[in-house]
């Protein structure tokens, strides 16, 4: 199960970062013409897994704390002592898959075209995305140093 919630932790993060890091600075370089590469192909398939790999996160996530025992979930979300840094991370975890499946897909499905739209409304739909998908990127320093912290030494 550990295995399970890193590979898809990794995943997400990694599809985070990539989005933050690479995809998003690089459009303005990327021709006209070759954008709806981009638009219609890759960016619906790289949000297709970041959603899923948000959501295997936090399932293989609370599976994974509900196999170390009694209570262990349920002091770790109410950040009882010595469970605050697994519980810091989780409720960083939780807020983040929110974004991911609240936020940024309604918004990133009107930016991309998925769903039409006025075209005020799409660029004020790629604003939030991208704003929310930013908060998300800082979210996921915190978030990654509490999930280590914790089986590190714990807070």
């Amino acid at each position: 199960m550990r295995w399970l919630h890193v590979m898809s932790g990794v995943m997400w993060i990694g599809l985070l970062w990539y989005f933050n890091f690479v995809q998003t600075p690089s459009m303005p370089k990327i021709p006209d013409e070759h954008k709806p590469a981009i638009s219609k192909v890759i960016a619906p398939a790289a949000l297709f897994w970041f959603r899923w790999a948000a959501l295997a996160t936090v399932v293989t996530g609370a599976l994974l704390a509900a196999m170390q025992g009694q209570g262990y979930l349920v002091n770790a979300l109410t950040l009882t002592k010595g469970f605050h840094a697994i519980g810091i991370g989780m409720w960083l975890g939780l807020i983040m898959a929110f974004n991911v499946w609240f936020i940024i897909w309604p918004n990133q499905k009107k930016a991309l075209g998925i769903v039409q739209v006025t075209p005020e409304e799409k660029a004020a739909a790629a604003k939030t995305a991208g704003m929310t998908s930013r908060i998300n990127t800082m979210l996921s320093i915190p978030m990654l140093f509490c999930m280590v912290a914790q089986q590190n030494a714990g807070l």
